[in-house]
Protein backbone atom coordinates (compact mmCIF):
# COMPACT_ATOMS: atom_id res chain seq x y z
CA UNK A 1 0.00 0.00 0.00
CA UNK A 2 1.10 3.64 -0.55
CA UNK A 3 2.39 5.90 2.09
CA UNK A 4 -0.04 8.62 0.45
CA UNK A 5 -2.97 6.01 0.96
CA UNK A 6 -2.15 4.83 4.34
CA UNK A 7 -2.31 8.61 5.30
CA UNK A 8 -5.65 9.17 3.88
CA UNK A 9 -6.83 6.54 5.74
CA UNK A 10 -5.69 7.66 9.33
CA UNK A 11 -6.41 11.65 8.02
CA UNK A 12 -9.70 10.31 7.49
CA UNK A 13 -10.86 8.45 10.43
CA UNK A 14 -9.92 11.95 12.36
CA UNK A 15 -12.25 13.90 9.78
CA UNK A 16 -15.03 11.64 10.19
CA UNK A 17 -14.66 11.83 14.16
CA UNK A 18 -14.23 15.46 14.12
CA UNK A 19 -17.77 15.58 11.46
CA UNK A 20 -19.55 13.25 14.25
CA UNK A 21 -18.42 16.00 17.42
CA UNK A 22 -19.59 18.72 15.00
CA UNK A 23 -22.65 16.99 14.82
CA UNK A 24 -23.09 16.32 18.38
CA UNK A 25 -22.62 19.58 19.41
CA UNK A 26 -25.10 20.99 16.59
CA UNK A 27 -28.27 18.56 17.81
CA UNK A 28 -27.45 17.61 21.67
CA UNK A 29 -30.69 17.01 22.19
CA UNK A 30 -30.41 13.98 19.68
CA UNK A 31 -29.23 10.91 20.59
CA UNK A 32 -26.00 8.94 19.49
CA UNK A 33 -27.62 7.06 17.34
CA UNK A 34 -29.14 10.19 15.23
CA UNK A 35 -26.10 11.84 15.18
CA UNK A 36 -23.93 9.55 14.18
CA UNK A 37 -26.47 8.42 11.14
CA UNK A 38 -26.50 11.67 9.84
CA UNK A 39 -22.43 11.12 9.55
CA UNK A 40 -23.52 7.87 7.61
CA UNK A 41 -25.48 9.58 4.83
CA UNK A 42 -22.93 12.13 4.79
CA UNK A 43 -20.37 9.60 3.96
CA UNK A 44 -22.85 7.64 1.57
CA UNK A 45 -23.33 10.41 -0.31
CA UNK A 46 -20.05 11.27 -0.82
CA UNK A 47 -19.41 7.55 -1.40
CA UNK A 48 -21.64 6.84 -4.70
CA UNK A 49 -20.47 10.59 -5.75
CA UNK A 50 -16.86 9.41 -5.85
CA UNK A 51 -17.52 6.27 -7.33
CA UNK A 52 -19.35 7.17 -10.12
CA UNK A 53 -16.54 9.71 -10.80
CA UNK A 54 -14.05 6.97 -11.02
CA UNK A 55 -15.54 4.91 -13.65
CA UNK A 56 -13.22 4.34 -16.39
CA UNK A 57 -15.14 3.39 -19.15
CA UNK A 58 -19.00 4.34 -19.18
CA UNK A 59 -19.74 1.37 -21.98
CA UNK A 60 -18.83 -0.91 -19.74
CA UNK A 61 -19.36 0.26 -15.96
CA UNK A 62 -17.00 -3.19 -14.03
CA UNK A 63 -14.12 -2.88 -16.75
CA UNK A 64 -11.28 -3.09 -16.75
CA UNK A 65 -11.88 -6.11 -14.31
CA UNK A 66 -8.73 -7.57 -12.53
CA UNK A 67 -6.81 -4.45 -13.70
CA UNK A 68 -4.16 -2.21 -11.50
CA UNK A 69 -6.44 0.16 -9.67
CA UNK A 70 -6.49 4.23 -10.40
CA UNK A 71 -5.61 6.75 -8.06
CA UNK A 72 -8.90 8.31 -7.78
CA UNK A 73 -9.66 4.67 -6.99
CA UNK A 74 -7.46 4.04 -4.72
CA UNK A 75 -8.10 7.39 -2.94
CA UNK A 76 -12.19 6.87 -3.41
CA UNK A 77 -11.69 3.35 -1.09
CA UNK A 78 -9.23 5.44 1.33
CA UNK A 79 -12.36 7.37 2.16
CA UNK A 80 -14.53 4.37 2.44
CA UNK A 81 -12.67 2.34 4.84
CA UNK A 82 -11.40 5.56 6.84
CA UNK A 83 -15.27 5.71 7.61
CA UNK A 84 -15.77 2.14 8.36
CA UNK A 85 -13.10 2.06 10.85
CA UNK A 86 -14.34 5.18 12.34
CA UNK A 87 -18.09 3.69 12.29
CA UNK A 88 -17.38 0.37 13.51
CA UNK A 89 -15.19 2.00 16.62
CA UNK A 90 -17.79 4.71 16.90
CA UNK A 91 -21.05 1.49 17.11
CA UNK A 92 -18.49 0.52 20.65
CA UNK A 93 -19.83 3.67 22.27
CA UNK A 94 -23.43 2.51 21.42
CA UNK A 95 -25.61 1.16 23.52
CA UNK A 96 -27.17 -1.12 21.29
CA UNK A 97 -24.31 -2.95 19.10
CA UNK A 98 -25.74 -4.77 16.01
CA UNK A 99 -23.82 -8.00 15.80
CA UNK A 100 -24.84 -8.26 12.17
CA UNK A 101 -23.90 -4.65 11.07
CA UNK A 102 -20.43 -5.49 12.83
CA UNK A 103 -19.55 -8.63 10.60
CA UNK A 104 -20.41 -6.38 7.61
CA UNK A 105 -17.85 -3.67 8.33
CA UNK A 106 -15.33 -6.15 9.55
CA UNK A 107 -15.87 -8.02 6.05
CA UNK A 108 -15.78 -4.65 4.09
CA UNK A 109 -12.60 -3.61 6.39
CA UNK A 110 -10.72 -6.08 5.65
CA UNK A 111 -12.14 -6.50 2.10
CA UNK A 112 -11.24 -3.05 0.94
CA UNK A 113 -8.03 -3.42 3.12
CA UNK A 114 -7.17 -5.82 0.48
CA UNK A 115 -7.73 -4.10 -2.32
CA UNK A 116 -5.49 -1.40 -1.35
CA UNK A 117 -2.70 -3.38 -0.48
CA UNK A 118 -3.05 -5.14 -3.83
CA UNK A 119 -3.51 -1.67 -5.78
CA UNK A 120 -5.55 -4.61 -7.64
CA UNK A 121 -8.87 -4.64 -8.98
CA UNK A 122 -9.93 -0.98 -7.72
CA UNK A 123 -12.85 -1.05 -10.74
CA UNK A 124 -14.85 -3.97 -8.87
CA UNK A 125 -14.06 -3.03 -5.34
CA UNK A 126 -15.77 1.02 -6.42
CA UNK A 127 -18.54 -0.95 -7.53
CA UNK A 128 -19.07 -2.75 -4.68
CA UNK A 129 -19.03 0.69 -3.30
CA UNK A 130 -21.62 2.15 -5.10
CA UNK A 131 -23.81 -0.95 -4.90
CA UNK A 132 -23.50 -1.08 -0.86
CA UNK A 133 -23.93 2.71 0.02
CA UNK A 134 -26.87 3.51 -3.10
CA UNK A 135 -29.26 2.33 -0.42
CA UNK A 136 -28.18 3.51 2.77
CA UNK A 137 -29.33 6.99 3.05
CA UNK A 138 -32.82 5.69 3.18
CA UNK A 139 -31.70 3.18 5.53
CA UNK A 140 -30.65 5.98 7.83
CA UNK A 141 -33.51 8.18 6.78
CA UNK A 142 -35.86 5.99 8.00
CA UNK A 143 -34.38 5.92 11.56
CA UNK A 144 -33.92 9.86 11.39
CA UNK A 145 -37.71 10.20 10.83
CA UNK A 146 -38.75 7.83 13.63
CA UNK A 147 -36.38 10.20 16.63
CA UNK A 148 -37.95 13.05 14.55
CA UNK A 149 -41.61 11.91 15.36
CA UNK A 150 -42.64 10.42 12.13
CA UNK A 151 -42.70 6.87 13.55
CA UNK A 152 -46.12 4.87 11.76
CA UNK A 153 -46.36 7.72 9.31
CA UNK A 154 -47.02 7.72 5.47
CA UNK A 155 -43.34 9.42 5.27
CA UNK A 156 -41.67 6.89 6.58
CA UNK A 157 -43.63 4.09 4.88
CA UNK A 158 -42.35 5.85 1.88
CA UNK A 159 -38.93 5.64 3.09
CA UNK A 160 -39.34 2.26 4.02
CA UNK A 161 -40.71 1.08 0.69
CA UNK A 162 -37.63 3.30 -1.14
CA UNK A 163 -34.86 1.52 1.07
CA UNK A 164 -36.17 -1.27 0.21
CA UNK A 165 -36.56 -1.03 -3.16
CA UNK A 166 -33.13 0.38 -3.76
CA UNK A 167 -31.52 -2.72 -1.71
CA UNK A 168 -33.19 -5.43 -3.53
CA UNK A 169 -32.23 -3.94 -6.96
CA UNK A 170 -28.75 -2.63 -6.06
CA UNK A 171 -27.69 -5.76 -3.19
CA UNK A 172 -29.87 -9.10 -5.38
CA UNK A 173 -29.68 -7.93 -8.60
CA UNK A 174 -26.33 -5.71 -9.61
CA UNK A 175 -24.65 -7.47 -6.30
CA UNK A 176 -24.54 -11.54 -7.82
CA UNK A 177 -23.26 -9.97 -11.06
CA UNK A 178 -20.70 -8.19 -9.67
CA UNK A 179 -19.83 -11.40 -7.34
CA UNK A 180 -19.64 -13.36 -10.41
CA UNK A 181 -17.34 -11.48 -12.47
CA UNK A 182 -15.10 -11.13 -9.55
CA UNK A 183 -14.89 -14.66 -9.28
CA UNK A 184 -14.51 -15.18 -12.96
CA UNK A 185 -11.87 -12.64 -13.37
CA UNK A 186 -8.26 -12.89 -12.00
CA UNK A 187 -8.35 -11.16 -8.84
CA UNK A 188 -6.85 -12.63 -5.22
CA UNK A 189 -8.47 -15.62 -3.09
CA UNK A 190 -8.73 -13.07 -0.77
CA UNK A 191 -10.70 -11.06 -2.94
CA UNK A 192 -12.87 -13.53 -4.09
CA UNK A 193 -13.67 -14.56 -0.35
CA UNK A 194 -14.79 -11.01 0.54
CA UNK A 195 -17.03 -10.68 -2.54
CA UNK A 196 -18.64 -13.44 -1.36
CA UNK A 197 -19.32 -12.91 2.13
CA UNK A 198 -20.23 -9.51 1.79
CA UNK A 199 -23.36 -11.08 -0.67
CA UNK A 200 -24.24 -13.15 1.82
CA UNK A 201 -24.53 -10.90 4.36
CA UNK A 202 -26.62 -9.04 1.77
CA UNK A 203 -28.73 -11.80 1.57
CA UNK A 204 -29.23 -12.23 4.85
CA UNK A 205 -30.70 -8.26 5.30
CA UNK A 206 -32.63 -9.06 2.06
CA UNK A 207 -34.38 -11.30 4.00
CA UNK A 208 -34.39 -9.54 6.71
CA UNK A 209 -36.20 -6.35 5.20
CA UNK A 210 -38.86 -8.44 3.42
CA UNK A 211 -39.73 -9.11 6.43
CA UNK A 212 -40.16 -5.57 8.09
CA UNK A 213 -41.66 -4.50 4.50
CA UNK A 214 -43.99 -7.39 4.73
CA UNK A 215 -45.10 -6.74 8.68
CA UNK A 216 -45.46 -2.85 7.67
CA UNK A 217 -48.21 -3.40 4.93
CA UNK A 218 -49.77 -5.94 6.71
CA UNK A 219 -49.68 -3.43 9.66
CA UNK A 220 -51.62 -0.79 7.49
CA UNK A 221 -53.78 -3.16 6.03
CA UNK A 222 -55.49 -3.93 9.26
CA UNK A 223 -57.88 -1.37 10.77
CA UNK A 224 -57.44 -0.64 14.44
CA UNK A 225 -59.68 -1.24 17.30
CA UNK A 226 -60.85 2.12 17.17
CA UNK A 227 -62.29 1.92 13.85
Amino acid sequence: MEDYILKWVVFGVLCWTTVFMLVRSTFPKRSFDFCNRIVSVIHASLAVSLATLSVQDWSCLVCPLASKSSPWQMKTLAVSISYLIYDLICCLFDKHISLDNSVHHMVSIVGIGAGLAYEHCGTEMVASLWITEISSPFLHLRELLKELGYRDTDLNLAADISFAVIFTLARMVGGPYLVYVTLMADNPLLIKAMAMGLQLVSAFWFYKIARMVRYKLAKRRTPSKAD
